[in-house]
Formats: C-alpha cells, structure tokens, sequence
C-alpha cells in the first residue's frame, strides 16, 4: 500500500478564493475535495492510499465556516496528518473587509453564517472565528490585490514544485498607491530613490530595464541601501525558516510598483537566487497604466 504524497488544506475567509484554488490545484493533479469536516481527513487518507493522483501528487481539501461547529477538531486532527505524511501544509486566504464585502455584492450571494447577519457582521465574526487557524497556518496569501492570473501565478509557485515543497523565500514588488500585500513578513520602502518616471526616457521602461537600472545605481543611496538590505536579509532569511515557517514573504514599495520597487526585487532575486527551498519573484503592478 502507498501513501499520500502530500495534503494541502484550504481554508480561510468567505469570498478569498478557496473554490478557485481547489481548482488550480485540481488541474495541477491533485486529488481534490471541496469542504470536508475536518474530522474525516484522516480517514481519506486510508481511502485513496492506492488512488493514483493521491499518491503521486496529493490531496487538496478546503475547510471552511461551514465546517464551523468542527473547527474545533482542527489543531488534532492537523496532528493525525503528519502522521500520515511530514508534507502537510495549511494554505489560509485572506482578503481585506472591504475587498470581500464588494465580492459578496458582486456575486449577491448572502455570508453562509447566516440570515440573521449583515454581510459586513458576518465578515467580522468569520474572522474572529478562525484567527486561532490563521496564526497557525504555513502560507497565507492575501488575495485582496491580485487578479485570477497574478494568483494562479503566486499559488503555481507554492505548490507545483515536484518535490511538494514551495518556494521558500517569495518577493513581490509594488506600488504603495494600490496598497501594501496584506500577507508580507517584510516591508521595504525605497520612494526616496529619486524616481525614473520623472526622466522622459525611462518613464515608459520599468525596472526590469537596464537603463532604469543603471539610472538608479548612479545614487550612492541606492547602493548603500540595497546594501543595507543584504545584511538584513542575511540575517533573518535562515533564521525565520528555522522557526518552522514555511516562506519568508519580503515586499519592496515604490510610489507606483513600476520602476523603483520593481528594480530593487530584481536585485534581490538575482543576490538570493538559488536559496534552499526556492525562491520566486511577483511583481504585482508593473502592468498597471502609471497617471499621477
């Protein structure tokens, strides 16, 4: 008899993306499972011991405020699991109040805690209810910010590697006027680089561009920044993954996520390409037309 190569657990807030990352996964051939009790994982296992997308690539199972009565079981029953297999991962989607209440609108679809909540009431309460899973979960990904590709992008990055582990260290550019990554551990700010979209030539390249790089590397600020940033990142880059954790998500800011912080991501990733666990690189509005 085989064994289950991996679980994912899905879970986290009404309206993140749970049923549209069940179906990333499933495309990507794990054996997937829309809201099961939590108490019935480890007797899934056992079931699909010989199924063959269970064995050679996992099981993905969302959990989610349906489930609200079982939340409960969910610190045992994690614990049942990898005993089963060392390659269990809780994968937690989040959104801000607003960005959720919209989608809810959007779709008219009523909070399932109930009838007797405000959509806004039930969005409080559901995150109340699964702060405990939210601080104990692997990966966090805030959804609030990415359109359908730049998530199946982030989400590819986590969990197609063959070997089941995602990448260990993730980093995003952007731009501070469309908001900060809500799911960052780190937040570096470089607007006080002097800004290429004020040159007429660069305005129209982006940070991925050599010019724009060398434009930038021409201020002492930004070598003795990036520098600064190396030895910060040296340091706490093994030592938050010793702790357990599995990512490190570092952002870096600009005023428009196109030219500076897009820069600086890519430095970044050419100075830790290669780090145990993987590395992947997002950058989340170079595309975004810049008007200021």
């Amino acid at each position: 008899m085989e064994t289950v190569r991996q679980c994912v657990i899905v879970t986290g807030m009404s309206g993140a993306g749970k049923t549209t990352t069940l179906k990333v996964l499933e495309d990507q051939g794990f054996f997937a499972i829309d809201n099961i009790p939590p108490t019935l994982l480890p007797q899934l296992f056992h079931l699909l011991s010989d199924h063959r997308a269970a064995v050679q690539k996992g099981i993905a199972a969302t959990i989610d405020i349906r489930s609200e009565r079982l939340l409960d079981d969910f610190v045992s029953v994690l614990s049942l699991l990898k005993g089963y297999t060392s390659n269990v991962r809780v994968l937690f989607l989040n959104a801000s109040d607003e960005v959720l209440l919209s989608r809810f609108e959007q779709t008219r679809r009523r909070h399932p805690l109930g009838d007797n909540l405000s959509i806004r009431e039930g969005i409080h309460k559901e995150r109340l209810l699964l702060t405990p899973i939210l601080e104990g979960a692997n990966v966090v990904i805030d959804t609030s910010l990415m359109d359908p590709q730049q998530y199946r992008r982030r989400l590819l990055n986590e969990f197609s590697d063959a070997s089941g582990v995602g990448v260990s260290l993730l980093l995003t550019s952007f731009g501070f006027k469309y908001g900060v990554p809500q799911d960052c551990n780190y937040v570096f700010d470089v607007r006080f680089i002097p800004n290429p979209f004020y040159v007429a030539e660069l305005k129209p390249l982006s940070g991925k561009d050599e010019p724009v790089k060398k434009y930038l590397e021409s201020f002492a600020e930004t070598r003795e920044f990036m520098d600064a940033c190396v030895r910060f990142l040296d340091f706490i880059v093994p030592r938050y993954l010793d702790t357990g954790k599995a990512q490190l998500h570092v952002a870096v800011g600009c005023t428009g996520g196109r030219h500076r912080s897009v820069a600086f991501a890519e430095w970044f990733f050419e100075r830790y390409e290669g780090t145990a666990g993987g590395i992947a690189l997002n950058h989340r509005d170079v595309a975004r037309v810049q008007v200021f």
